[in-house]
């Protein structure tokens, strides 16, 4: 009597279990895997704030061509106002990008914001609250899963560049302390959070200038709320001293990454990063995620950024 082929292999299956479990044989468990690590492109490897605005539909293109998984959008870069409340035309614009984005087979993974929660005036605080709340509907409009908060700085050095040759350190205004300023980003990250739950958008706070500008600055304002919309953006290129040991550091709160190169030379600087430390610290970390890339070389985008790419695949795959 002939045997079906599903037949026979349920039978030649069964049979295979039953002799291993007669002769006491156990099947090896497989290999823990590593954690995942998906790539994207933040769209801020294409324009540094100094020439014209690269179109985020652009960025999306070539991020398909790449081939990596996501892209990071830079608020700043988008062909919306900055600050205008939200319009009809402006949600519409937002829902181009977002079809734009699937019909090119990339997931747009995270929206880098500026706002600042270090000011003595009430006023101006309940103004970047709003403006983070604005930025959230941004990302749910998008169906983006995070957004990049900075704590924000004193703004006792006006210019950036001066403050990029202060290696990021200003002083503290006359008549005010170090505890004002966490006690005001607190607060405000505080009253931030009940709308990104209500829309579902992570908030992570970047190693920036300012108040995170150490990792004991970082973790005292994250460990202060202790909330599950809230996590750290490890930006691998903001730490200029002893980077690898503050990475370390900051590695188990880590919910986004922003990896930097610096191709042609940094815009501000430029740092020599060990990729496959990084990766190791964040594998030890148990780091499952996006690591995006923000090129910051002076070298045309269109080159570095690929090799950028090729660069951090073959450090996170070692």
């Amino acid at each position: 009597m002939s045997l079906s082929r599903r037949s026979f292999l349920g039978t030649a299956s069964l049979a295979v279990a039953g002799a291993g479990a007669s002769t006491g044989l156990v099947r090896a468990a497989a290999p823990p895997s590593r954690p995942r690590i998906k790539l994207g492109i933040a769209t801020y490897s294409y324009w540094h704030f100094r020439t014209t605005k690269v179109p985020i539909e652009t960025v999306i293109e070539k991020a398909a061509v790449i081939g990596v998984e996501g892209v990071d959008v830079l608020h700043r870069q988008m062909d919306i106002p900055e600050k205008e409340p939200l319009t009809a035309a402006h949600r519409a614009y937002l829902q181009k990008l977002k079809r734009h984005a699937f019909r090119n087979g990339i997931d747009l993974i995270c929206l880098s914001i500026h706002q600042d929660f270090v000011d003595p005036d009430p006023e101006n605080l309940a103004g970047q609250v709003a403006h983070t709340h604005k930025c959230i509907e941004i990302a749910y409009a998008l169906g983006i899963p995070c957004i990049r908060l900075n704590s924000g700085r004193w703004n006792t050095i006006a210019s950036f560049d001066d403050l990029m040759k202060a290696r990021g350190i200003e002083p503290i205004p006359d008549g005010l302390s170090e505890a004002d300023g966490f006690n005001w980003c607190i607060a405000c990250i505080e009253k931030c959070l009940p709308k990104a739950e209500q829309c579902g958008v992570h908030l992570a706070l970047e190693n920036h200038w300012g108040l995170t500008s150490t990792p004991e600055g970082l973790l005292r304002i994250v460990k202060a709320i202790q909330s599950p919309w809230l996590g750290v953006l490890m930006d691998t290129g903001n730490f200029l001293e002893n980077p690898y040991e503050k990475l370390a550091q900051i590695a188990p709160y880590t919910t986004f990454v922003q990896a930097k190169t610096y191709y042609g030379g940094g815009e501000w600087y430029t740092l020599d990063l060990d990729y496959k430390r990084i990766a190791r610290i964040l594998a030890d970390a148990g780091y499952t995620g996006y690591v995006s890339l923000e090129m910051e070389g002076k070298e045309n985008p269109d080159t570095a950024v690929p090799k950028s790419i090729a660069m951090l695949r073959k450090a996170f795959r070692a």
